[in-house]
């Protein structure tokens, strides 16, 4: 069943790109933006990361929580995360559990190959833990914006 807007949002528990864990419900009470991107450190990813870097005054000033999620390693997203100075958290869900929950796990084809990926997702949840907005298939350079508009209500 695919997450919808005014649902509540599946909850989880994944490892965190310094080694802990963390739970989505433990966030209540906070608005949370939650993106799933395909691999750490590939050209759309970093923009879509660096964008939010970029913005960040304001994404605090709209009190979220951002977390971004890929198949990729605790390690790889440390590494990930020091190379561009993300200041939020990166989780891995590297048997994409959480991704099919939220079904941006899905077929991809690519030079003519079909094979299963990320479908780069955004969800702004609210703090009573329901999804507020849900952006599908995000373009990298205009994420940014979008999720601030939705964070602002607009």
């Amino acid at each position: 069943m695919p997450v919808e807007e005014g649902k509540p949002a599946p909850d989880f528990t994944l490892a965190t790109d310094a080694g802990e864990t963390l739970t989505l419900s433990s966030l209540r009470g906070t608005p949370v933006v939650l993106y799933f991107y395909p691999r750490d450190d590939t050209p759309g990813c970093a923009a879509q990361a660096c964008g939010i870097r970029d913005a960040w005054d304001e994404f605090e000033q709209a009190g979220a929580v951002v977390l971004g999620v890929s198949p990729d390693s605790e390690a790889s997203h440390a590494r990930f995360r020091e190379k561009y100075g993300l200041p939020f958290t990166l989780l891995a869900d590297g048997e994409h559990a959480v991704a099919e929950a939220y079904g941006t796990w899905v077929e991809k084809t690519r030079d003519g190959k079909t094979s299963m990926g990320m479908e780069r997702s955004t969800f702004v949840i609210d703090a009573g833990g329901n999804v507020a907005s849900v952006f599908r298939r995000v373009k990298p350079d205009e994420h940014a914006d979008q999720v601030l508009a939705a964070l602002r209500g607009g």
